[in-house]
């Protein structure tokens, strides 16, 4: 019996990573609690567990009198003539062990033990789904799709199941159960009922960590990602920023043919990946920001974080974007207020004369190479 008490405890340890000291323990707290429960107390008791034959010993320390009449606690209290039995040079004020026999405990006694052994295995489960979870906490991982709990979404990510809440999910996107997909861990909480798992579709970390998974410039720390604004389904603004000056950190973030990009815009469900290269100078970066449309002139105010953007008439709608998408996710990227104005309407602005400032700019030096720049419309 011991030896299959041994196997099992290895079992549980292999399939639910339980250490097997652990569950010793709660065995031996187990025996406590009987102990405790039959007869009604157990200070003096004692538990010892053999970890490789699994043999238990439970026993009192009782205290050695004289006589039978000495005896005011049998549990605590033992004569000299039944201590000698156990111990032959036992002497009246020794410790003497004496055992316990389990098999003494009564039916109720052994349902407690049972129980506290089981919780304790519970716990320990829990526990150890929650470490494994908490280490992943703002990382991206693949999961199930398991059923729709309301307008939630039940995840799950193998040992544990994990929610994708309403306002976590992105608008338009629709999932069939057994569906896999890649979802940010936003949160791991710890709760009575187990790790509670929060994930997300719609964070612009989602979007980071696809990358640097797929770029292998941006494992190595060659290529960094500066900044990045998303509107989640719709599109996303990528500032990158390369530490070789032999790598196009924009180029390696697309891969050849648009592989790299194209395999992440595949997991976000078609949503448009801008990536432009990160610039110190705020005027460099706020015109890369704002590609594809072309930039006469930009002033910016580092103190004050804004910017005024002068472009061609004809490239007004696009800088501005549909609904103003382009403009805002530049600015969130930049993270200036910017004011983007026509040359008909900046020239008719009181104030904003831009032509003071054009000997400023060189007109090659903020190109973009359109390869990797997708074509804006006029939307």
């Amino acid at each position: 019996m011991n030896k299959e008490l041994v196997e099992a405890l290895s079992i549980l340890e292999s399939e639910k990573e339980i250490s097997k000291e652990t569950l010793f323990t709660a065995i031996e707290d187990s025996l406590l609690i009987a102990c405790k429960n039959h007869f009604g107390k157990a200070d003096n008791v004692k538990v010892e567990i053999d970890r490789e034959t699994g043999d238990f010993f439970v026993y009192a320390e009782k205290t050695v009198v004289e006589k039978q009449d000495d005896v005011e606690d049998d549990l605590e209290q033992i004569t000299l003539e039944d201590a000698k039995k156990i111990a032959k040079k036992a002497e009246v004020g020794d410790i003497v062990k004496v055992e316990i026999k389990s098999k003494e405990f009564g039916r109720i006694a052994i349902q407690i033990a049972k129980n506290v052994i089981l919780q304790k295995i519970r716990e320990e489960e829990r526990s150890v789904i929650y470490n494994q979870f908490n280490e992943k906490e703002k990382q991206v991982v693949t999961g199930i799709v398991q059923r729709y709990v309301g307008k939630n979404i039940s995840i799950n990510l193998g040992k544990a199941d994990a929610l994708l809440n309403e306002t976590e999910q992105v608008k338009g996107e629709n999932f069939k159960p057994t569906e896999r997909i890649k979802v940010y861990i936003v949160e791991v909480k710890n709760t009575n009922k187990g790790p509670r798992i929060l994930v997300s579709r719609t964070h612009p970390e989602l979007v980071k960590k696809l990358f640097e998974a797929e770029v292998a410039e941006l494992q190595d720390g060659t290529v960094e990602i500066r900044s990045i604004a998303r509107e989640a389904g719709s599109r996303t603004k990528m500032a990158v920023w390369s530490n070789n000056p032999n790598v196009d950190p924009v180029g390696a973030c697309v891969g050849m043919n648009g592989a790299r990009v194209n395999s992440i815009v595949d997991e976000l469900r078609g949503e448009k990946i801008d990536i432009v290269c990160w610039d110190e100078n705020p005027g460099n970066l706020i015109q890369n920001a704002l590609s594809p449309a072309k930039i006469v002139a930009v002033f910016a105010d580092p103190d004050e974080k804004t910017a005024k953007v002068v472009v061609p008439d004809y490239q007004l709608s696009l800088a501005i974007g549909k609904e103003g998408q382009n403009a805002r996710l530049a600015a969130r990227l930049t993270g200036y207020k910017i004011d983007i104005k026509s040359e008909t309407q900046a020239k008719d602005a009181p104030g904003f004369r831009y032509e003071d400032y054009m000997d400023e700019y060189d007109e090659d030096e903020y190109e973009y190479d359109e390869e990797y720049v997708e074509e804006g419309s006029e939307e």
